[in-house]
C-alpha cells in the first residue's frame, strides 16, 4: 500500500494559511482570458459598430487595471479565423456577425488592443488554438478563404466538430506561419495555446486519421505515441521560431489540469483519477516544460478543495513539484463560482483558500482568471478579495532568467517636490545600449516612512509600478505631516529590475484647506473612521474662500478616475454626489485642491 504522508505538509500548510495573513509577493502574474469565441467575453456581440467594440475593450482594461490584473491573454485565432487583417485566414464572424467581413468603420482589434493594454502597463498574450478549425460544421457559414474550403484535404472529423489534422506537415506548417505573422508584424508580449490539441472525447463521434498515420507514421508503431509527437513538432516548431525572430516574446500553454494519474506504470503522475491530458489529447504538457520548449504553463485547475477526482489541494502540489524552472500560472476557473450552485462553490472561501494555498509554493508564480465575463461580475466577492487583500499591491510581473537576466542600469537624479495634487517626482532615464532586450518599459515607485529604511524587497512599499517609462510620478495619497523617502527602479522588457535611484525625502504634506478644516465624507450609511461608501454617495465639503476649486477620485495606484468639480466656487459648504455604479470595490481618494492647497480623505467602497 502506498504512503500518503508526504501530503500531510500541504494540509498543514492549507490550514495555516487559511487563518493568518501572508506577505504579499513582490512579483506575481495576474493575468485574465478574454475569449472572443461565440462572444464569450469580447465583443459582447457580433455586429456591433466599432466604436462600442472599442469602448468595451477599453472597459475590460479599465476594470482589470482597478482590480490589480497585469496581463491579458486574448484570443485572437478560435477557428482558423482571425480578429486582425490576415494574408491567411479571413475576418472573424465575431467581430461583424460575417466571417471575411472587417469591422466598420475599419480598424484593427489586435492592433488597437495592444496599443491600450500597453497604455496601462498591462501585459498583452495572444491566445492562438491551434488546430480547432469550425465548431460545428452543420452551423458554419464559412468564407471562401477558410481553411476548410481553401483545404478540405486537411481536416479531421468528429461529429460536427472540425480540426486541422495534427499528423499532417503541411498544417503545422501553417499553424506556425499564422503564428509568425502575427509575432512579426505585433508588438505582443506572449504567445499562448490552451487546452485544444487533439479533440477531447465525444459519446459516438470517433475521429479516423488512419491515412495521415499510413502516410506519415515517422516509424512509429504506437499510434498515441505518434500523436503526441505530432503535437510535439508543433510545440517545438513555434518554440524555435519565436526564439528566432523575438526572443523576448514568452510562450506560454494552458493544458488540461490532469497530465496523467498516478498508477503502477506511471509513478510520475498525480494523485488523481480525472481526464488525462496525456492520453486522451495527446498533449505530453509535462515534456513541454521540461525541455523548456515553453516559458510558462498554466493548468486549468478548475477543481474544488476536495473533489474526489481531482482535488485541488492534491494537484496543485504535483504541478509545483514539476515546474523544472519555468513558470506556473495556475488557471481559475473564476466561472465555476455560483452563490447557488455546487455547495463548494458558493462558498465564498474557496478561491481565498485556493489562493492562499498557491502562495505557500516558490514555484506558482501567479494565476489566469478565466473568464473575463464572470470575474467582472464579481461573483461571491472574488473581485472584492483581489483588489482588497491578494492584489493589494501592485506587483512586478515574474522575470524569465533564461531568456534574460541582466537589468537596467538605475534612475538618476531623482527629485521630490510639492505638487498641488501631493509629491511629484521625477528622474532620469537610464542610458541603456540599443535593442529590446535593454529598451525600459516601466519604472517602479517605492515610498518608506521618513525613518523607515530602504528595503527593496518589501512589497507593501510597492506605491506604484508606472504603465509607461515615463520619468514622473505624482504621489496623491500622501497624509498630512507626514514626510516620506522615495526610491525609484527600472524595469526592462522582461522584468529585470535595476539597482535603486538616489534616495529622496519629502517635505511633510501639510494640511491644506484655511483653518485646517477636514474634508467632510458623508454617505448614506453611518460615518465611520474608514469611510465606507456605496454606488451613490454625498461628499461635503468646505471652500475656506472664493476660488477655483477642483475635487476629484483617485484610485490606490494614484490615477485620476473621477474629476468631480473643477469650476469657481463661493466660499463655504458644498455637496455633490459620487456616482460610483461604474467603478469596482476597493479603495479610493477624494482629493480636494483649492488656491489654499490640497487635502485628501480615503474612502473605501463597498458593492
Amino acid at each position: 500500500m502506498r504512503k500518503h504522508l508526504w501530503f500531510l505538509p500541504f494540509l498543514f500548510a492549507l490550514v495555516n494559511t487559511c487563518t493568518s495573513a501572508q506577505q504579499p509577493p513582490k512579483r506575481e502574474f495576474r493575468g485574465a482570458w478574454v475569449a472572443t469565441v461565440a462572444n464569450i467575453d469580447w465583443p459582447s456581440a457580433k455586429g456591433l459598430p466599432s466604436h462600442q467594440q472599442q469602448a468595451e475593450f477599453i472597459h475590460i482594461l479599465d476594470q482589470f487595471q482597478q482590480t490589480g490584473i497585469n496581463a491579458v491573454v486574448v484570443q485572437v485565432r478560435s477557428v482558423a479565423d482571425a480578429i486582425y487583417p490576415s494574408a491567411y485566414e479571413p475576418w472573424s464572424e465575431v467581430l461583424t456577425g460575417q466571417q471575411g467581413l472587417a469591422p466598420q468603420p475599419y480598424y484593427d482589434p489586435l492592433q488597437f488592443m495592444i496599443t491600450e493594454s500597453h497604455r496601462r502597463g498591462i501585459e498583452f498574450h495572444a491566445w492562438f488554438n491551434p488546430y480547432r478549425a469550425v465548431s460545428n460544421i452543420q452551423r458554419a457559414n464559412l468564407d471562401s478563404m477558410h481553411v476548410a474550403n481553401r483545404h478540405p484535404e486537411w481536416l479531421l472529423s468528429q461529429g460536427n466538430l472540425r480540426l486541422l489534422d495534427p499528423g499532417l506537415p503541411e498544417v503545422r506548417s501553417h499553424v506556425t506561419r499564422v503564428i509568425m505573422d502575427v509575432l512579426r508584424r505585433y508588438d505582443v508580449d506572449g504567445i499562448h495555446f490552451d487546452d485544444y490539441f487533439y479533440p477531447y472525447p465525444q459519446a459516438g463521434a470517433a475521429f479516423d486519421d488512419d491515412s495521415t498515420f499510413a502516410l506519415y507514421n515517422r516509424g512509429f508503431t504506437s499510434r498515441p505515441d505518434w500523436r503526441r509527437d505530432n503535437v510535439d513538432l508543433l510545440v517545438k516548431a513555434v518554440s524555435d521560431s519565436i526564439k528566432r525572430l523575438k526572443p523576448w516574446v514568452k510562450f506560454g500553454i494552458s493544458p488540461c489540469g490532469v497530465w496523467q494519474n498516478w498508477s503502477p506504470t506511471q509513478p510520475l503522475g498525480s494523485e488523481t483519477r480525472g481526464l488525462q491530458s496525456y492520453s486522451t489529447l495527446y498533449a505530453d504538457s509535462r515534456k513541454w516544460i521540461q525541455q523548456g520548449w515553453i516559458d510558462y504553463i498554466a493548468p486549468q485547475l478548475y477543481w474544488h478543495i476536495g473533489h474526489a477526482p481531482a482535488d485541488y489541494s492534491v494537484i496543485l502540489p504535483w504541478w509545483a513539484n514539476n515546474t523544472f524552472g519555468r513558470h506556473l500560472y495556475i488557471g481559475q476557473g473564476v466561472y465555476r463560482l455560483n452563490p447557488n450552485g455546487d455547495r463548494n462553490w458558493r462558498n465564498p472561501s474557496q478561491k481565498p483558500n485556493q489562493l492562499r494555498l498557491n502562495r505557500q509554493f516558490a514555484t506558482i508564480q501567479g494565476s489566469i482568471w478565466y473568464n473575463t465575463k464572470s470575474l467582472l461580475r464579481n461573483p461571491l466577492g472574488i473581485r472584492d478579495s483581489l483588489e482588497t487583500d491578494f492584489y493589494a499591491y501592485p506587483a512586478l510581473r515574474p522575470s524569465m532568467p533564461w531568456k534574460d537576466n541582466v537589468p537596467p542600469p538605475a534612475p538618476a537624479k531623482l527629485l521630490a517636490a510639492a505638487h498641488p495634487q501631493g509629491i511629484a517626482l521625477h528622474w532620469q532615464r537610464p542610458k541603456t545600449k540599443a535593442g529590446e532586450l535593454n529598451r525600459i518599459r516601466q519604472y517602479v515607485v517605492y515610498r518608506f516612512d521618513e525613518d523607515e529604511p530602504v528595503n527593496l524587497e518589501k512589497s507593501e512599499a510597492i506605491l506604484s509600478i508606472t504603465p509607461t517609462d515615463t520619468t514622473a510620478f505624482v504621489d496623491h495619497t500622501v497624509e498630512v505631516g507626514h514626510a516620506y523617502r522615495y526610491v525609484v527602479t527600472a524595469l526592462d522588457r522582461l522584468h529585470n529590475e535595476s539597482p535603486a535611484s538616489n534616495v529622496v525625502t519629502s517635505q511633510p504634506a501639510l494640511a491644506t484647506i484655511a483653518g485646517n478644516e477636514p474634508l467632510i465624507i458623508q454617505t448614506r450609511l453611518k460615518q465611520s473612521a474608514t469611510n465606507l461608501i456605496q454606488i451613490q454617495s454625498r461628499i461635503r465639503y468646505r471652500v475656506p474662500q472664493d476660488g477655483f476649486v477642483v475635487l476629484t477620485v483617485m484610485n490606490s495606484y494614484g490615477w485620476e478616475v473621477s474629476t468631480l468639480v473643477e469650476e469657481k466656487q463661493k466660499a463655504g459648504e458644498h455637496t455633490i454626489i459620487f456616482q460610483a455604479e461604474n467603478f469596482p470595490a476597493g479603495t479610493y481618494y477624494a482629493v480636494l485642491r483649492t488656491g489654499d492647497g490640497r487635502e485628501s480623505r480615503k474612502m473605501l467602497l463597498q458593492l
